[in-house]
Formats: structure tokens, C-alpha cells, sequence
């Protein structure tokens, strides 16, 4: 069995650092989760007038409205099959803002080929997840084609939503990953931001997702 990114990126994804495809080469068969711990140099929401409506998101374990610096953070990925029978991946996130300790969860499954990253507790947000090697090997990834889960199945333009940018690469001077995040608008410019590096090791995993990383609804449409 591979991964969900292997199969989504196909030969493109040997093109990645050593490193890097060790991180995304988890599959619910490999008996192996992931648990990364480092410091983003910057995390959170610089645009002031966002912020009321991410405090309500971070209740959702979506996106938060802090915004400071040296933000030592958690994060687990658990490869598993979701309850669709598609392969996922699942992700926690734990960032420590000193007066908020704020979670980031979400879920990334496969079907036809195609990755769908579902985030927050009840997954209720939807974005198609596209990947790629740069020249130099690190992972590129973008989301796009939000769509709302709220009884209806709710597509967002990306002139009306945001798009979100991460790059990943090793850093072999600090024997560290760095990773590189900003979510998008349009018109209004970078919502959010994280950034920084950590350190990370494979632990073994029995395929069965602990329950702080089960979310409380799962999603099958996309």
C-alpha cells in the first residue's frame, strides 16, 4: 500500500526530499502515526478584522484569532481509513499562545485519485488539496474550491472564499522540518499565518484513531 499523497502526487512525489517522503509516506498499513513538537516563529491572524469571526471558528478547532510570536506547537498525524472506506489521514494540531491553547484538526482522504482535506471537529469545511515537488524537493500544497457542509453543500468561489498555501521542506543544516503556511484573500489580503520549524519521529500505530483525534462528525461528500 502508499500513501495518500503518493498516489495523489504519482511520480511526482519521488521527487521529494528523502525526509519528506518518509513524512508523507504514512498509510493505515505502514502500523506507524507520526508526533511532530517545535516553535512557529509566527502564528495566527494579522488581520485585526477578521479575528471575531475566527474565535468562533476555534471553537470548531478550525482556524484561531491570536496572533503572536514563538508559539511552541504539537502536531500527530494518524493514517487510517475513514468510515467511507476511503484512505485519510488525520491531523492534530496543538499551538500554545500562552493565554489560549488552541487546536487545528482535520482530515485528508482519497477517492478517483483526488484529495479532500475536511477540517474542524464536526469537518464541516471542505477544500480540494493539490500537491507538488518543487525543483529543490520540498512539498508544495494549495486549497482551493471551499465548500460548506450545513445540512446543504455550500461550493465558495475563490474570488469569495481564501486559498491556502503551505510549503514543507527539510532543513538538513538544522536536522529539522520547516514549514510555511498563509491562507489567502483575495481582496483582503493574509488571514492567517504559521511558520516555523520542528522536530519529528514515527511512533507505532495500530490503525485506530485515539479518541481527542476522532472528530465529532465525519463527512463523506466533497
Amino acid at each position: 500500500m502508499t500513501s495518500i499523497y503518493q498516489q495523489a502526487m504519482g511520480s511526482d512525489f519521488g521527487r521529494l526530499q528523502p525526509e519528506l517522503r518518509d513524512y508523507f509516506g504514512l498509510h493505515a498499513d505502514s502500523g506507524l502515526s507520526g508526533s511532530g513538537r517545535g516553535v512557529f516563529d509566527v502564528a495566527g491572524c494579522p488581520a485585526w478584522f477578521a479575528r471575531p469571526a475566527f474565535r468562533l471558528t476555534a471553537l470548531e478547532n478550525a482556524f484561531f484569532p491570536e496572533y503572536s510570536s514563538d508559539v511552541p506547537f504539537t502536531i500527530r498525524n494518524y493514517p487510517h481509513t475513514d468510515p467511507f472506506g476511503r484512505p485519510a489521514l488525520t491531523a492534530r494540531r496543538e499551538l500554545d499562545f500562552g493565554t489560549a491553547l488552541r487546536v487545528f484538526e482535520d482530515t485528508t482522504s482519497l477517492r478517483d485519485g483526488v484529495l479532500t482535506d475536511y477540517v474542524g471537529r464536526h469537518r464541516r469545511m471542505a477544500t480540494l488539496l493539490t500537491c507538488t515537488a518543487t525543483d529543490d524537493g520540498r512539498i508544495r500544497m494549495v486549497s482551493s474550491q471551499t465548500r460548506l457542509f450545513a445540512g446543504l453543500r455550500l461550493p465558495l468561489p475563490d474570488a469569495l472564499g481564501a486559498l491556502a498555501y503551505v510549503e514543507q521542506w527539510w532543513d538538513d543544516d538544522a536536522g529539522r522540518f520547516r514549514i510555511s503556511t498563509r491562507v489567502i484573500h483575495r481582496q483582503l489580503g493574509t488571514l492567517l499565518v504559521y511558520a516555523g520549524s520542528f522536530e519529528y519521529a514515527l511512533e507505532e500505530f495500530d490503525g485506530v484513531l485515539p479518541p481527542e483525534a476522532r472528530p465529532l462528525r465525519w463527512e463523506e461528500r466533497v
